[in-house]
């Protein structure tokens, strides 16, 4: 049975907000229609997509006006960005049985429902495997056959394939293409990667600031957000001087790797979920120790330190390896994003006028000066990146190391800080990235790895 959606003037305002999320949306989506809800960082996909999925909360979470309906009631199932962050049981079975299981269906009823819903998506294992052996796409998958399997006539997709390698994201947009037209479930899909849903999705709903601003067909909407004007990398010298190199180095997943990263240039690394990319940048970093193996730093970068990054205090290391981790909301500790971005100076005894407006130029230049009083974790997925490159910045290290800089970023802020990381290459900052995006790629890999689970040495533009 499918959902048809229906909003009069809805609008919903954050707890602590003065500005809503979203504003007088009316909004209508007949049963089995296929939606992209597209817009810029911030705009309101995901709280609009939230309100779909009934998750937005109660009124200590904020103020909601105007109405929702949907027709019939049935299920709404929502999938979301982090492949781990859905994954509930320890084995296949089980987690695709969870929704079922919450809905109180007969257990009679509940096991050939699994079993179909896992045959429509393709997820070819046993119940009873491990959900940690599996990829981030057949986690993926995974988390679109517990929707099925509750028998959802609504499919709601928040990026699902922002953190998948390309052959994961393959999958699980050929995957959804199989549900929708088995179940003939209404689905709408918060995406930034327009190009893999072409086939499946007929219209583009667009937001701005809370607001629908643009109704149409999928292709005219979204060729009109195409990315534009990016820089071209410049190619790393084979006989550049190494900023950061390891030897044979043994991390705590993946086999001992050889990686040389050139002085002043961009480094981007490639390669499928789970070969042990941001393990190994994470030890590069000395947020992880090794355990084993050789790393290297040159003494323009350690400046004076002895031993691996993960001996040096905090404020040296900040100084000299700057982080973006891969999930944003783990380097946030303060209450707002101001406070947030005054965290680096104040560890390192450097909070004078300079630094501070430093701060501010990063804010301005990554469009945050407006969320400067908002909590860190109420941003939006776009945001909290744009947050975590920021905050990394303003120790100005000189290496700068990234994992997935860009994903969740609409196509304007996508192509604003790839600018920025370019401009901060080409002023001599080493620039290390894990990524899976090839205009990314095209733009900043200056120096090339790909990294495999099975083999470990590389070079430039080669194999890791």
């Amino acid at each position: 049975m499918t959902t048809q959606i229906t909003l009069r003037g809805f609008g919903w305002t954050h707890a602590g907000r003065a500005t809503p999320a979203l504003d007088d949306i009316d909004l209508d989506i007949a049963p089995g229609e296929r939606v992209l809800l597209c817009g810029d960082s911030g705009s309101g996909k995901s709280t609009l997509l939230a309100a779909l999925a009934g998750v937005l909360g109660g009124d200590e979470d904020g103020q909601q006006v105007g109405h929702l309906t949907l027709n019939p009631q049935t299920p709404a199932g929502l999938v979301l960005q982090d492949p781990e962050s859905q994954v509930i049981a320890a084995t296949v079975g089980r987690d695709a049985a969870f929704g079922c299981e919450n809905l109180g269906l007969p257990r009679a009823e509940i096991w050939p429902r699994v079993e179909h819903a896992l045959d429509l998506v393709g997820l070819d294992v046993p119940l009873d495997h491990p959900t940690q052996r599996l990829s981030g796409g057949q986690k993926q998958r995974l988390a679109l056959a517990g929707v099925i399997a509750m028998g959802a006539g609504l499919i709601l997709l928040d990026e699902p394939t922002a953190n998948l390698d390309p052959q994961g994201a393959r999958d699980v947009v050929v995957a959804v293409e199989r549900i929708v037209r088995a179940t003939g479930a209404t689905l709408v899909v918060v995406e930034h990667q327009y190009s893999a849903w072409s086939g499946l999705l007929d219209r583009a709903v667009r937001l701005d600031r809370g607001r629908i601003v643009e109704d149409g067909a999928y292709g005219a909407v979204t060729a009109a957000r195409a990315v534009t004007g990016l820089p071209v990398a410049v190619p790393a010298p084979a006989d550049a001087e190494a900023a950061l190199w390891s030897n044979n180095l043994v991390t705590r997943f993946g086999p001992p790797r050889s990686v040389r990263v050139p002085q002043g240039y961009s480094t981007v690394i490639t390669g499928a979920n789970g070969s042990g990319k941001t393990t190994w940048l994470m030890t590069m970093a000395g947020l992880l120790p090794s355990c084993g193996g050789e790393i290297g730093v040159a003494e323009s970068v350690r400046r004076g330190l002895r031993g691996e990054p993960s001996t040096w205090r905090s404020r040296d290391l900040a100084q000299r390896l700057g982080v973006v981790f891969q999930n944003p909301e783990h380097q946030f500790v303060a209450r707002t994003v101001g406070e947030e971005m005054r965290v680096g100076p104040g560890v390192m005894g450097t909070s004078d006028a300079a630094s501070q407006s430093r701060v501010g130029e990063l804010l301005e230049r990554l469009r945050l000066t407006h969320l400067v009083d908002a909590n860190p974790f109420t941003l939006s997925g776009g945001e909290k990146r744009r947050l975590s490159v920021a905050t990394a910045l303003v120790a100005a290290p000189s290496v700068l190391l990234l994992d997935e800089p860009t994903f969740g970023q609409d196509p304007t802020t996508f192509a604003e800080l790839v600018r920025m990381l370019r401009e901060l290459a080409n002023e001599g900052t080493t620039l290390v990235s894990i990524t899976h995006d090839p205009l990314f790629l095209a733009a900043l890999g200056d120096h090339r790895v790909t990294v495999s689970a099975h083999t470990g040495q590389a070079g430039g533009s080669t194999h890791a």
